[in-house]
């Protein structure tokens, strides 16, 4: 249990760890390669070990020790492990290691968490049954755990059914050049988070793989090929900046981050456009600098592109004047928690008005009659829960957070930088 103490004013310079979902994708990539890569300033976190831990157990040597990792990759070649693929609550590393499996032979089982075993995966499982993999949910529920008896990937077409999760789609881009042939993949219906998926071809190209993809992203065409091994720099983390810009634009302070770009592969980013529609001052200099106003203003806005940092956002509207509505984040439910409940849940806790949607949190701002108060907060063992409501903490006395450590999902030394804007 940690508590938050109320903090005054904010003038802070700091910077966060990489992107954990570049250095998920920079993993995969550098694993396949022929050769040896380095991928600077990477994330090392509780994902990403997962992720380095599942890939050794496949063959592929990773020294993951310091601020250079290297990886050994194998060419496409992946050996069975001995055990089952155990990952935690890593969905990134579930959705992409379920197809890098099925480059292998053999057997191989991919289990993880209770949670993992709720959040859905059968569209993958779909996309890539029509490549010729023979996988299976174990528990017949479309989750997790999975049986993949690898035999390579057939290539061709295949279709991925419209899912709740862009990760199948990066998934399945990620090993398509080493099918036996050409891979074409359509995609039914809409592309949620669309910024991951452009992502993930740029770091594709990086390791010198060209997909030729619609303007939709409904429509890939994947050439047979085989990953360059490189040296790979590894951005500042936006989903993780995002707190520390949320706290600047609550307590109407300034703070800068210094390793996340103006111009970024990441979608998360995009919350810095929005806060500056709510009233904050946004420049771009060594950095992304955001300057809180006297008060925050209410606003709708769409989502979907960048869901994790939806929960940030909402916080924030609780400090605002007016109404803010937040759409397109129906696939926030199946992440590490039911974030829209646990938000809803959470906010409510504190004295804030919010309304529950399938897909959307409607807030109410500041009711100077009703003002905020402290609670112990539940995170649910979501990182994104804890760290965001740390932020609410800083101008609402009295706020709590229990299992703070869950953190080291994605940021295991948060609190530790949080304590630098005091």
């Amino acid at each position: 249990m940690k508590e938050i103490k109320p903090l005054r004013h904010i003038n802070a310079t700091i910077t966060v760890p990489g992107s954990k979902s570049i250095t998920q994708r920079a993993l995969i990539a550098a694993a396949l390669a022929q050769g040896q890569s380095t991928l600077l300033t990477p994330l090392a976190s509780e994902d990403t070990a997962y992720t380095s831990s599942a890939l050794q157990g496949m063959g592929i040597t990773v020294d993951n020790q310091g601020g250079e990792w290297k990886v050994m990759g194998t060419g496409g070649k992946i050996t069975a492990p001995a055990g089952e693929i155990f990952l935690g609550n890593n969905g990134t590393a579930t959705r992409f290691l379920t197809s890098v499996a099925a480059l292998g032979h053999g057997s191989f089982t991919i289990s993880g968490e209770k949670r993992m075993e709720e959040r859905p995966i059968a569209p993958l499982m779909q996309a890539l049954a029509g490549w010729g993999v023979n996988i299976t949910s174990i528990k017949g529920t479309g989750c997790p755990p999975l049986k993949i008896e690898a035999a390579g990937i057939e290539g061709g077409l295949t279709t991925l059914p419209e899912g709740k999760s862009s990760q199948y789609l990066s998934s399945l881009l990620l090993v398509a050049p080493y099918a036996r042939k050409k891979a074409i993949l359509t995609v039914q219906g809409e592309v949620p988070s669309r910024p991951y998926v452009t992502m993930t071809l740029s770091v594709m190209r990086s390791f010198g793989i060209e997909v030729t993809a619609s303007d939709s992203l409904n429509h890939f065409e994947i050439s047979q090929g085989i990953y360059q091994p490189r040296t790979y720099q590894v951005e500042g983390d936006a989903s993780s900046a995002s707190y520390f810009f949320a706290a600047a634009a609550i307590t109407g302070g300034t703070v800068t981050v210094g390793n996340v770009p103006e111009i970024s592969l990441q979608g998360d980013t995009a919350l810095v456009k929005m806060l500056e529609k709510m009233g904050c001052r946004v420049s771009y200099d060594k950095g992304i600098t955001v300057s809180g106003p006297q008060e925050l203003r209410g606003i709708e806005v769409d989502m979907g592109d960048c869901p994790d940092v939806a929960p940030t956002l909402a916080v924030v509207a609780s400090r605002a004047k007016g109404r803010t509505v937040i759409k397109n984040i129906a696939h926030l439910r199946i992440k590490e928690c039911d974030r829209i409940n646990a938000m809803a849940t959470e906010l409510t806790k504190l004295g804030a008005a919010v309304s529950e949607k399938e897909d959307a949190l409607i807030i109410e701002g500041i009711n100077p009659d009703k003002p905020m108060h402290g609670a112990a907060i539940e995170t649910y063992n979501d990182h994104r829960i804890a760290m965001c409501f740390g932020v609410a903490g800083l101008v609402v006395p009295g706020i709590t957070i229990a299992n703070d450590q869950c953190v080291a999902k994605s940021f295991p030394d948060f609190w530790e930088r949080f304590g630098l804007l005091y």
